[in-house]
C-alpha cells in the first residue's frame, strides 16, 4: 500500500532550523524526522512512499537521491573511484519525491498526487513531523472493517505544563505532567480510499478544514484511537525532547509492544 508523506510546509515555529532546510529534514537523533516516520511504516512492511514536497523541495530530492550512500556503508577504490555499497540495515524503500508547490495547502498536495497514486487503491497518508508507535496493521484492519472513505488516527497531545493541586490556598501537590484523558486531536496516520479526492477541490484548502470536516458530516470519517506514544515536532522544545528520547535503547515511537489502540466513529477531529 502506498503512503503519502506531507512534507511541504514552512515549519515557521522551527525557524532557526527551517530557514535553511525543510521541516521534514530537521534531525531527530542524527536522522531527518521524515526518515523516522518512514521507519514506523517500514516496520509493518510498507515500503512505497510518495513525498509531497513544497518548501525547499530540492533538498528533499537530493536527500533521497543520495540516501543509498547515507543509509549504507561504502567501500571505495581511491584509484578508480569504484564504489561498493555494503548494507548496514534492511532497506527496500521506494520513494517518489513530488514538488506539489511551495504555497499549496495539505489537501491540495494530496490532490496533486492523483496521477502518482495507484488507481482505485486504498492509500495511507501522514504528516512528516509527528512520531508515534502506531500499530499500522491494526489501523488498516480497522479501516477495512468500517467501509468508509477515511480513517484518522486520534491521539492525545503530550502534556506541556505541570499542574498545581490546591486545597484552599495551600498547594497540596505539584504534578510535573498533566494529561487530560478526554482530549483527542488529529495525529495524522490516515488511511484513505480514492473517493476522498472528491473532497480535495481547492489547492489552498488545508486538509484539516473543509475536507475532513465535510467527510465527518457525511459520515465518511472514522477514527482509530491511539493511546500509546505520540509526539509532534512543532517547536524547538519538541525537537529537543525527541532528540533526548533517541538516547533510549529503543525510542518510544518504535516500541510497538506498547501500542494500545481502539476505534470509534469520528464527528470531527
Amino acid at each position: 500500500m502506498q503512503c503519502v508523506l506531507l512534507a511541504g510546509g514552512l515549519g515557521s515555529r522551527l525557524a532557526e532550523e527551517t530557514v535553511s532546510i525543510p521541516k521534514p529534514m530537521v534531525e531527530v537523533g542524527g536522522r531527518p524526522i521524515i526518515a523516522r516516520v518512514m521507519d514506523i511504516y517500514s516496520h509493518f512492511g510498507h515500503q512505497e512512499f510518495i513525498v509531497a514536497a513544497g518548501y525547499k523541495a530540492l533538498l528533499l530530492k537530493q536527500f533521497f537521491a543520495n540516501y543509498h550512500l547515507i543509509a549504507n556503508n561504502i567501500s571505495v577504490s581511491v584509484d578508480t573511484g569504484k564504489l561498493r555499497l555494503i548494507p548496514s540495515r534492511p532497506g527496500g524503500w521506494n520513494v517518489s519525491v513530488v514538488d506539489t508547490g511551495a504555497h499549496t495547502m495539505t489537501s491540495g498536495r494530496i490532490r496533486r498526487l492523483r496521477d502518482w497514486l495507484t488507481p482505485n487503491e486504498t492509500f495511507m497518508c501522514t504528516y512528516s513531523d509527528g512520531l508515534g508507535n502506531i500499530d499500522i496493521a491494526a489501523l488498516i484492519d480497522f479501516h477495512k472493517s468500517h467501509g468508509k472513505l477515511a480513517t484518522v488516527t486520534a491521539v492525545q497531545p503530550p502534556a506541556r505544563f505541570g499542574n498545581i493541586e490546591l486545597k484552599g490556598d495551600r498547594v497540596d501537590a505539584f504534578t510535573e505532567k498533566v494529561r487530560k484523558r478526554e482530549t483527542w486531536i488529529n495525529g495524522g496516520f490516515f488511511v484513505f480510499e480514492p473517493g476522498v479526492m472528491d473532497y480535495m477541490v481547492d489547492d489552498m484548502e488545508p486538509l484539516e478544514q473543509s475536507p475532513l470536516t465535510q467527510m465527518a458530516r457525511d459520515g465518511e470519517l472514522m477514527a482509530y484511537r491511539h493511546e500509546g506514544f505520540w509526539h509532534p515536532m512543532d517547536t524547538i522544545r519538541d525537537r529537543n525532547s525527541l532528540n533526548a528520547m533517541c538516547d533510549e535503547e529503543v525510542p518510544p515511537w518504535m516500541r510497538f509492544e506498547d501500542r494500545p489502540g481502539a476505534a470509534f466513529p469520528a464527528v470531527a477531529i
